[in-house]
């Protein structure tokens, strides 16, 4: 695995930044109410986050980073509402890898932050797990700065 060489204050800077986007992230959705799932659909409230780009594109504009809402399908968790995009369109349907370690964290109920590869590119990276009124684990919330 190929690891960039960044000054040690670029990262911490970075990781500041993904931390900072996280919790407004978190927040927003918040104001929408508790997250609960319909199947794969995710919901904050009355609000049904898949298709919904408000939050994703506004962390957009405020931070100018990527964010994404997973849902989880499975033993997936699928891209239902982002900014990332691939080949000109919203990443939509994706799933987060599996073999990652964003998943395996987050299959374990934890956080990763760290740097990760999105769709052939490098992201210092954010990853926090929805959770539902029951504890479980319905979705994931993401946020990634590019670093190329």
């Amino acid at each position: 695995m190929l690891s960039s060489v960044i000054p040690a204050q670029a990262q911490s800077s970075d990781a500041e930044k993904v931390k900072e986007a996280m919790k407004v992230m978190q927040v927003e959705a918040a104001k929408l109410g508790e997250p609960k799932a319909d199947g794969s659909k995710l919901f904050f409230g009355t609000t049904k986050i898949n298709g919904d780009y408000t939050i994703v594109d506004g962390l957009k504009t405020r931070f100018n980073c990527t964010a994404t809402f997973f849902s989880k399908k499975g033993t997936d968790f699928v891209r239902i509402s982002t900014n990332v995009l691939n080949d000109g369109n919203r990443a939509v349907g994706t799933i987060l890898d599996p073999n990652g370690p964003a998943y395996a964290a987050i299959s374990k109920g934890g956080a990763f932050y760290g740097t990760v590869d999105i769709l052939g590119k490098k992201y210092e990276a954010g990853y926090e797990p929805v959770k539902n009124a029951a504890g479980e684990i319905i979705g994931v919330y993401y946020v990634g700065f590019l670093l190329e």
